[in-house]
């Protein structure tokens, strides 16, 4: 099958551009943000030489899927997705922007982090094999990688502009903003999510192993989960079917590539490569099973 090609840049000379994250660009549009999805995928904090094709409409269309289920539990940023009710300004560029852009709601976000885990993976397995603990919660002994952990538990992390993001303690994360009790109602919310997005997973066939949030306050003081929201980029997803613990899961997420870079035996450091057809190709595959998976219906490409 001949893939689209990916959309790894955006030029809206017209635009005033907020920011350009390792993925996203953002448009300050004057009362609201714009912001885009590309489809540039990035491993070990470095955007590689290939984007994977309709990545970025995963990405936007799952986070609107995601705001739609868990509205409930607290408001969000998320305006539109209908580019014909975006400024005038922003429609000349229309063709680039539909099913991968979303006008949101400005806000002011918080420092933070919010990440929750069910499962112990990645840095939380690294550092529970080291000191017993994930971010200064302590867990029992004789955990494997990949458990399921007795309950969900709290992480956060300070945000870097570069690099990984460190994990903290709750009580770190409440001294680095100077407010115990927004850290208390940020580690209930993200619980909450969490454990809502958890089971109507599990009832996809898909086991949500951790994810992060993140959150901004309107000029009004109002609380709103921003960004993305249960992404393959900002989750750990694994088919429930192939579960085992004890070692690392199947996934959904880029995963897939970064085991394709250590094969490779990539040092980590510019040059950064590019990946091979088949892996693009298995990896856009990976995402867009996800999003079905989860959504229950095919991605609007």
């Amino acid at each position: 099958m001949m893939l689209a090609t990916p959309l790894t840049s955006t030029e809206f000379s017209t635009l005033r551009r907020f920011r350009t994250g390792k993925v996203r660009d953002v448009y300050d549009l004057g009362d609201a943000l714009l912001i885009v999805a590309t489809d540039r995928i990035s491993a070990f904090d470095y955007v590689l030489g290939s984007g994977i094709p309709d990545k970025g409409k995963v990405l936007t269309q799952l986070s609107v899927f995601w705001f739609a289920q868990l509205a409930g539990v607290v408001p969000n940023h998320f305006i539109t997705t209908d580019v014909a009710k975006y400024p005038a300004a922003a429609q000349a560029y229309a063709a680039d922007l539909a099913g991968r852009s979303m006008l949101v709601r400005k806000t002011a976000p918080i420092d933070v982090e919010c990440v929750a885990r069910g499962y112990l993976a990645g840095s939380g397995w690294k550092e529970y094999q080291q000191t017993g603990r994930v971010c200064g919660v302590p867990l029992p002994g004789g955990l494997v990688e990949s458990d399921r952990l007795p309950a969900p538990i709290f992480t956060p992390a300070t945000k870097a502009s570069t690099g990984h993001d460190i994990n903290i303690s709750e009580a770190e994360a409440a001294r680095h903003l100077g407010n115990p009790a927004l850290v208390e109602r940020l580690r209930t919310l993200t619980l909450d999510l969490y454990r809502r997005a958890s089971a109507h997973a599990e009832s996809r066939g898909i086991i949500l192993a951790d994810t992060k949030f993140e959150f901004g306050l309107t000029d009004a003081g109002e609380l709103l989960l921003i960004d993305e929201a249960l992404t393959p980029d900002s989750s750990r997803f694994w088919p429930a079917d192939q579960y085992q613990p004890g070692g690392p899961q199947a996934s959904f997420d880029k995963q897939y590539v970064r085991d394709y870079l250590e094969a490779i035996k990539w040092n980590k450091q510019p040059p950064v490569p590019s990946l091979p057809a088949d892996v693009v190709e298995r990896t856009r595959a990976k995402y867009l099973d996800a999003f079905e998976r989860l959504t229950g219906h095919p991605l609007s490409l």
